[in-house]
């Protein structure tokens, strides 16, 4: 490692570890979507460059670099202008904190802070229909473990309407789902919680899930997990993301229905239409989703489905739930992670 790119690390070990956490009182969640902008930056950047992860350094941080970053982002990485705008942010921020911390690193800082955000423009909310969703649970493999862990998480992620992340971070402890119980705790932006109510076929399909996956488990143990050396790791949301797709992929080609691109921000867009179409009203509908603020809802879902104007004298209904339909059987026969670790990227 170079001087100058230890210097670049021991500022970035700062800003993630006291900055983000101790000055800023920054979320975990906060803290980890910095976290994954700053290693799709690096790692970007060190591919495109061509150079090792312990040789990069503030002189090699153009703007023509971060601007091919965030056009990967869009075109390879299929990410919306919101996320786009996201990791624009957070890589900013740190060079911003690098430019207070010395005044050398001004001029990276202004090479960053000359990338205008993209304007999102409005558009309705994407969603699939309860046929779109019985096919697409209909797709993991039942007789594997990961098509088991798969498919729970996808009921529990329709079901709860959670945020992915809202997701991944459950531990067996926030489930409250014994004798006459069916919630879930979730932990959304900001650390505001809620309780949010659970089909009975989805807790069943969690209890055994449990019974097969958690077997003598900690409460404190993350719900969905990986192995990774032995160890038990949070799942990750590109983990997640890649099944999504996956399983989407097969189920439009047996469904038309299923739309061409599915993503898991998805799943909760649709709970939620389907929710709001069925007649839940619309302040126990925001309060479901933890929006801050009801306009929040109504912007999103109100005015989202055509169908729904159309259909306003008959309320469109449903006589089946794909969750309660799915039965499934639960028998079944390097050096740059060591530099993440050591620097808070990790």
């Amino acid at each position: 490692m170079t001087k100058d790119s230890k210097v670049f690390y021991q500022i970035l070990r700062e800003f993630l570890t006291v900055y983000l956490p101790k000055q800023k009182a920054a979320s975990q969640n906060t803290i980890r979507s910095y976290k994954t902008a700053l290693n799709m930056y690096l790692d970007y950047s060190c591919q495109k460059l061509k150079i090792k992860l312990d040789c990069f350094d503030f002189s090699l941080a153009s703007r023509e670099l971060l601007e091919g970053f965030l056009l990967f982002l869009e075109d390879e990485h299929h990410c919306s202008i919101t996320s786009r705008n996201q990791r624009l942010a957070a890589i900013r921020r740190f060079f911003r904190f690098a430019s207070e911390k010395d005044s050398i690193f001004v001029s990276s800082y202004h090479e960053m802070s000359l990338i205008p955000v993209k304007k999102v423009p409005e558009h309705e909310i994407e969603f699939f229909s309860e046929k779109a969703l019985e096919a697409i649970l209909a797709i993991p493999d039942t007789s594997t473990i990961k098509g088991i862990r798969d498919l729970v998480f996808m009921i529990l992620l329709y079901d709860s309407a959670a945020r992915i992340q809202e997701i991944l971070d459950l531990k067996l402890q926030d489930l409250h789902i014994k004798d006459n119980e069916r919630y879930v705790l979730l932990t959304g932006k900001g650390g505001k919680t809620r309780l949010v109510p659970l089909m009975q076929k989805t807790v069943d399909h969690l209890n055994k899930y449990i019974e097969l996956f958690h077997n003598g488990s900690s409460d404190t143990e993350f719900l969905f997990y990986v192995i990774r050396k032995g160890d038990l790791n949070q799942m990750s949301q590109d983990n997640v993301s890649k099944f999504i797709k996956k399983y989407g992929e097969i189920a439009r080609n047996k469904c038309p229905e299923v739309p061409e691109h599915l993503y898991v921000h998805m799943f909760r867009h649709s709970r939620a239409m389907h929710l709001y179409r069925n007649g839940m009203p619309m302040p126990l509908l925001s309060e479901w989703l933890g929006h801050t603020q009801m306009e929040t809802t109504i912007k999103y879902y109100a005015n989202a489905d055509v169908k729904m104007k159309q259909d306003a004298v008959e309320k469109a209904t449903s006589d089946f739930n794909p969750i309660i339909r799915s039965a499934v059987d639960f028998k079944f026969d390097n050096d740059d992670v060591v530099l993440k670790r050591l620097y808070g990227l990790m």
